[in-house]
């Protein structure tokens, strides 16, 4: 088993990073998360999940590449709840950073999974009633830092507020929600209409 590649970068688009390490070339499907993450880098290292698809023709061995054990601790857990896929799970880790994925989890924030395309209520539920106690025994929220006390869900009124608005003008949830957690983690004494105001200038 693979634990992790390290080599020079040398293809790289949203979805998938190519490694070349000791004159072989690695491909694997990466999150939006870890595109960020090493953007602009000749040199980078990534974690490997391994996963080997049966069935018809041919056997499908394919590579996920993740910047931290965290990001790939939490992929791991989500294709193990019902109705989380592959793609799923990599599309949910595009939207949510490791950390922020934590503290929903943690704090049964059901909207901000549901914001995610591809997921409906009972798949955050699940996600949540499956991955709550598992974050905690893995060690992945102490590492973190992720807190299920409820002062990280004090202004959850206000960011859903703002969340709202933001999405009935046309922009989509989950990095509404993202600019909107940033303006109230500088500010938590801002009204709901300075925030909108504020996050219409910070939204790309």
């Amino acid at each position: 088993m693979i634990e992790y590649i390290r080599g020079e970068l040398t293809e790289l688009t949203p979805a998938q990073a190519v490694l070349e390490a000791a004159g072989i070339g690695y491909s694997l499907n990466i999150s939006l998360n870890t595109y960020s993450a090493i953007q602009g880098k000749k040199e980078v290292k990534l974690y490997v999940h391994e996963s080997l698809v049966t069935g018809g023709r041919d056997d499908n061995f394919t590579f996920y590449g993740f910047y931290s054990k965290q990001e790939r601790d939490l992929y791991r857990m989500l294709i193990t709840v019902s109705g989380v896929g592959a793609n799923t799970a990599r599309m949910i880790l595009s939207a949510i950073s490791p950390a922020e994925l934590c503290n929903v989890i943690a704090n049964g924030d059901e909207r901000m999974l549901k914001s995610v395309k591809g997921i409906g209520l009972k798949t955050a539920q699940r996600i949540i009633v499956d991955l709550k106690d598992k974050i905690v025994s893995s060690g992945i929220a102490t590492e973190l830092h992720v807190s299920d006390q409820p002062k990280n869900m004090v202004h959850s009124g206000i960011r859903d507020e703002a969340v709202s608005a933001l999405t009935m003008l046309g922009f989509s949830p989950a990095p509404s929600a993202k600019v909107v957690e940033s303006i109230l983690k500088e500010s938590d004494s801002m009204p709901v209409e300075q925030v909108v105001k504020l996050a219409l200038s910070r939204i790309k």
